[in-house]
């Protein structure tokens, strides 16, 4: 499959980034080239599909755009055309559907859409040169994307009063990753004003440096500063493969799976048992779709996720249990010899009937490698619908840049790749998208990743603290969607 663009208009990491996905937006294995102006697309098959690219859009930076699906054919397509059509298309298919189910669409909005409706409309028109085309098209993205916010501002506004009708405080839990260390007088007090929830990290590699001798100094102190002030508690992930997470020792089972699985076991009975009736949520794992820290298949990393679930349900049946995946749109199948989505992961624990009573997606926005490609809110909302096709709870974990500078305490080291490279754009991400996840019904809980850039953490400026230890403008937000929906 081809696509026309302008000469050497695409960064190599946007090529790099490219994949196609059928109906079940599961992405295909796929090699992707620019040669010249076009942008070439080699797969196993030929069947429909759409293709996914992060495109620099005005006003909006870099997200993700989808086509509709198209059709493998010798003729290449215009990139830019296509883009246009697949989310103009999407916009109006989803204003469409909410406006059935109630929603009312201001005048604004409609007129938003005919504007963009119109200049995708010039740019379809064959007179065009492939440069005039461009332009147009990406004028109408522009204005659909406006039109995609307003949209999706107006359903959270009107579902969430809705949902506050029936009950006056919706029962969702908000909290963020307190990480390893004590937290110090200051930002506790900001994170009581904030949050009705708090996850315990429980690392492996920190309460078990040596094999069977465990330190539960500051995890006790945790639990018990979170259960004092009425929080929501949530446990883990105990099963988390990032290599700076595992203890050391483990790596003397590699290549012994029950091996491994006996000092998993000891581990969960031992946590589970201490913890049990003082925790309300066990994460029993989280990243597995994606761990590489041992060499494990992905059936031996099913077997053990199921493993975990399986002991921490027979232990603490009171207890809601839940697995968490990184990368929910599976962006990484497109480049990797990986047989399971995330999704068909997820379904494959949920048929096992093991006593898991919910999902989580792992969303760390904007970062390259190993987060997930920049996403506009609609499409947030879109997959977020998709997994709750499994007919489970949905919770999301969230991380996105408040800088794109060079951040020395960071474990991940890589390239910020979205508009939100500052602490009020940062700020202005969670303004219009934690309402809008907040406004599902089938959501029960939003975390916030990281809490601190003063101590070690995964993503490069993914806090709502600084390096400082001051308080980020999302926290505000956060706090005033908290006073004003929950508990």
């Amino acid at each position: 499959m081809r696509f026309l663009c302008p000469s050497d208009s695409l960064p190599d990491d946007v090529v790099e980034q490219a994949y196609l996905a059928g109906y079940d937006r599961i992405p295909w294995r796929v090699e992707v080239r620019q040669v010249a102006n076009e942008l070439v697309v080699d797969r196993e098959n030929t069947d429909s599909g759409n293709l996914y690219i992060p495109w620099e859009v005005a006003g909006h930076g870099r997200v993700t755009l989808a086509t509709c699906s198209l059709m493998e054919r010798a003729a290449p397509y215009n990139l830019a055309v296509e883009l246009a059509r697949g989310e103009l298309a999407q916009l109006r298919n989803q204003a469409a559907e909410w406006q059935l189910s109630g929603i009312r669409l201001p005048d604004t909005l409609r007129e938003r859409i005919a504007e963009a409706t119109g200049r995708f409309r010039l740019a379809s028109c064959a007179r065009q040169s492939l440069e005039e085309a461009t332009a147009t098209a990406n004028e109408s993205l522009r204005v659909t994307l406006d039109a995609a916010l307003e949209l999706t501002a107006c359903y959270a506004e009107q579902t969430l009063a809705a949902r506050r009708d029936e009950e006056s405080r919706l029962s969702t839990f908000l909290g963020a990753n307190v990480g390893v260390s004590l937290l110090d007088e200051n930002t506790s007090v900001q994170y009581l004003e904030t949050f009705n929830a708090a996850a315990v990290p429980m690392v492996w590699r920190e309460i078990e440096t040596t094999q069977g001798s465990f330190y539960w100094d500051i995890t006790d102190k945790q639990i018990e500063w979170c259960r004092k002030h009425g929080l929501t508690v949530c446990g883990g992930p105990l099963l988390l493969f990032d290599p700076w997470r595992l203890p050391q020792w483990l790596a003397d089972f590699d290549n012994d799976f029950n091996g491994i699985v006996a000092c998993v076991t000891e581990f969960l009975q031992t946590v589970v048992g201490r913890y049990r009736g003082s925790v309300d949520v066990w994460i029993c794992g989280a990243r597995m779709n994606t761990a590489d820290a041992l060499s494990l298949t992905e059936h031996e990393r099913i077997r053990l996720t199921a493993r975990a679930v399986e002991i921490i349900h027979s232990l603490d049946r009171d207890a809601e249990r839940i697995v968490s995946f990184d990368r929910p749109w599976g962006e990484y199948l497109s480049r990797g010899a990986v047989d399971f989505s995330p999704l068909h992961f997820a379904d494959a624990l949920v048929r096992a009937r093991l006593g898991l009573t919910g999902l989580m997606l792992e969303m760390n926005l904007g970062y390259l490698p190993g987060g997930t490609l920049p996403r506009d809110p609609l499409d947030v909302s879109r997959h977020l619908d998709y997994w709750s096709l499994l007919g489970i709870p949905v919770h999301v974990s969230l991380t996105l840049p408040s800088s794109s500078a060079e951040d020395p305490l960071a474990i991940r080291h890589g390239k910020i790749q979205t508009a939100i490279r500052n602490s009020q754009s940062q700020a202005e991400w969670v303004r219009r998208t934690v309402p809008l996840i907040l406004s599902k019904g089938y959501v029960h809980g939003i975390l916030w990743n990281q809490l601190r850039d003063s101590e070690p953490h995964d993503f490069a400026h993914g806090g709502l603290f600084d390096a400082k230890r001051n308080p980020k403008p999302a926290l505000e937000h956060l706090a005033e969607i908290r006073r004003g929906y929950l508990r």
